[in-house]
């Protein structure tokens, strides 16, 4: 057992060659991680109007699993847990953890995690580099640090790549294929030094897949340089819902008719062509002359449940309707993200799920 510590450390096998692979977010969790927003510069003025419906997010998830908080302190504790307890959380199935972090968003700075039900250790993680999309939002010293110390309090080993990574830029089906977009993965403000297969290599090596399918551009608004979780989402093993946008008119239109011309064209790892399922945006979510990148495809796929951001808008219950369509055995819940969205993220990029084995 401990070679595969000494090796993740050493950085002569990659987890890939072990037989390690990140499952899909629909297979089954054993958690879910999340970093208690704390930061009032990315919610400027608001950010005390957002916990009621985060602790409500929490509270979906924890129907059907752990829910695990990093929190930077005591204080920080019992604030999470007034907001989560007046929500009716069962604070049974919450853990907290004293690992203090820069900002919330835990997809994209919190762990990897893969398995392999064959290996005696069944579960690792990959601390990939985080720079806040870009040096965008320094410090992010804290985040960076989140992945090494999960692992440490789990007691599981620990890849680094080396190389800059966000969960929200990558989306799997399960069995094999990886899902991502140029405009974020080859930006030159995550890895100058890398070209799109070198890239590609890191992703089979690390992730555990063997086919990588390209998108183009994000989203209007996305400060993260178009990552996927805002655009297209795998619901089971060969079917995606993305989103498109109908008015002419609107700056996302041309964006997602490309990509949906795209998905049109790919093929899975097994040859299939993809079923896509075809989602609507909302109308434009403004708030001080800024738009923001709001998407019902921002939703976090948990155990029992599937949380959807929703805008008061008139498209919200079509988007429900669908999403309950492509997910017959969980509860599918909108929860209005009107004012989480003004941190430019919702419910999927604030989550990081931990796979069962």
């Amino acid at each position: 057992m401990h070679e595969i510590f000494e090796l993740a450390k050493s950085g002569a096998v990659t987890p890939a060659e072990l037989g390690y692979h990140f499952p899909a977010e629909f297979a089954p969790h054993t958690s879910t991680w999340l970093s208690w927003p704390h930061k009032e510069e990315s919610w400027p003025g608001k950010i005390d109007t957002i916990f009621p419906r985060y602790a409500e997010f929490i509270k979906y998830i924890s129907m059907g699993e752990r829910v695990n908080i990093n929190v930077a302190g005591e204080s920080k504790k019992i604030f999470a847990t007034m907001h989560l307890e007046a929500a009716g959380v069962d604070m049974n199935q919450i853990s907290f953890h004293y690992f203090p972090t820069n900002d919330a968003w835990c997809r994209d700075h919190g762990p990897a995690f893969l398995i392999n039900p064959n290996a005696d250790v069944k579960k690792v993680l990959v601390k990939w580099d985080y720079n806040a999309w870009g040096n965008k939002y320094p410090p992010h010293d804290l985040d960076n640090q989140i992945p090494i110390l999960i692992a440490q309090k789990l007691g599981i080993p620990c890849f680094k790549p080396g190389i800059v990574m966000e969960g929200g830029s990558v989306e799997f089906n399960g069995k094999g294929t990886l899902l991502t977009s140029k405009a974020c993965l080859l930006n030159k403000n995550r890895n100058p030094q890398l070209n799109q297969d070198q890239i590609e290599r890191f992703l089979q090596d690390f992730y555990g897949v063997n086919h990588i399918l390209w998108v183009g551009d994000g989203i209007i608004g996305d400060d993260t340089d178009g990552h996927i979780d805002d655009i297209t989402r795998f619901v089971n093993e060969d079917t995606v819902v993305t989103v498109v946008e109908e008015n002419k008119q609107d700056e996302n239109h041309v964006i997602l008719e490309e990509n949906l011309e795209m998905l049109k064209q790919m093929r899975l790892e097994n040859g299939k062509q993809l079923n896509i399922v075809e989602l609507p945006m909302p109308s434009p979510v403004i708030w001080e002359d800024q738009r923001l990148p709001a998407s019902y495809a921002n939703f976090y796929i948990a155990n029992n449940a599937v949380v959807v951001p929703t805008f008061r808008d008139k498209n919200d219950q079509k988007a429900l309707d669908i999403l309950t369509n492509c997910f017959p055995n969980r509860r599918v819940v909108g929860i209005d993200s009107t004012d989480i969205i003004w941190g430019l993220g919702s419910f999927h990029c604030l989550s990081q799920q931990e796979p069962a084995v």
